[in-house]
């Protein structure tokens, strides 16, 4: 007889939580990776509309109601718009909460993918908790760059967690030279140095999130500068490790992550380029920030990609139904 639960969505969800495959728990990994990609964006889609005081309280979004309501102060649109990002912080969380199950759940357990695991819905909150400082603080510019660094560390554990679900549990075998090993470990400093340059070069911008909001003192012509100096830095850094790749034969795979991330960052210089030139138009610079996060998970995927853990481990074998393990003695006294 078909299950009718197989034509439930719910009920399919439920499964790959509650009786989740290594296939499935690497899909919900990779939604939540999706998540806090999209979430970056949809932060950066509120500074550079004017909507970071859209909710000016928080918890709640005014100081009487959770959700948005009619006041004089901020438009409707602007409301929205963090409401928005707020509740897409929820489906966030969801994920994490997922994903976190679904570890737990899985056969044979994992310890480190549950350690992994735990942090998605944990760290959610944490950037919760300091979104509502950003908005207690009138969006002050340290505690935008902090609200905004944590965002690729969630996004790196995340990744981290994804990576992990498609391999085994063996100590790493390196699968390049050792140079290349700790070329790639200061290619990802510089991308992390990269990123907070940017929230430097955000905070002293045109795109405060508000027009009362206070922003760094320093001149952007030289913070866009110091930028551009580390974009050329880190593209300077993968071609190297890239060509280190190729003349030493590794693995394709490996060379096909580097060569992935060369493309993700001449792909977000370009658009680097076109904002600065077009005095920073709000989309590009929500693109670009999207183009921060590819740019982050590009980055990791190398790294990890240098080294091999062996195959997952194998799946507990199916038990016997109850009526064969009855009959079976039986069988065998009547041979």
């Amino acid at each position: 007889m078909k299950d009718v639960r197989s034509d439930n969505p719910l009920a399919r969800l439920r499964d790959l939580v509650w009786r989740p495959t290594p296939a499935s728990l690497r899909g919900l990994a990779l939604a939540s990776v999706v998540g806090n990609a999209l979430i970056m964006a949809t932060g950066a889609a509120v500074r550079v509309s004017g909507s970071g005081l859209g909710c000016p309280t928080w918890p709640k979004c005014t100081g009487s109601s959770l959700v948005p309501t009619h006041t004089p102060e901020h438009s409707a649109v602007n409301m929205a718009i963090e409401f928005g990002n707020r509740m897409l912080t929820f489906l966030v969380l969801a994920l994490g909460a997922l994903v976190f199950v679904a570890a737990l759940r899985l056969r044979p357990r994992r310890r480190g993918l549950v350690g992994l695991a735990a942090i998605q819905p944990f760290s959610v909150v944490a950037q919760a908790i300091v979104g509502g400082i950003v908005v207690l603080t009138d969006l002050h510019p340290v505690a935008v760059t902090v609200h905004f660094l944590l965002s690729p560390a969630i996004l790196a554990a995340a990744v981290v967690l994804w990576v992990r679900t498609d391999e085994g549990d063996e100590p790493a075998r390196s699968l390049v030279r050792q140079e290349l090993v700790w070329l790639g470990r200061a290619l990802t400093g510089v991308v992390f140095l990269l990123l907070v340059a940017g929230t430097v070069v955000t905070g002293t911008g045109p795109h405060a999130g508000d027009p009362k909001a206070r922003r760094y003192g320093f001149q952007i012509e030289q913070v866009a500068q110091l930028h551009v100096d580390i974009v050329w830095a880190t593209v300077g850094l993968t071609f190297a490790l890239l060509l280190g790749l190729r003349l030493t034969s590794a693995p394709t795979r490996v060379q096909r992550r580097a060569l992935e991330l060369l493309v993700v960052e001449l792909a977000q210089g370009v658009i680097g380029y076109v904002q600065y030139f077009t005095n920073v138009p709000g989309t590009l610079v929500v693109a670009h920030v999207l183009g921060a996060a590819l740019v982050w998970i590009a980055t990791l995927r190398v790294v990890f990609a240098l080294r091999d853990r062996g195959p997952m481990p194998a799946a507990p074998a199916p038990k016997p139904p109850a009526a064969t393990r009855d009959t079976a003695p039986a069988a065998s006294l009547g041979t």
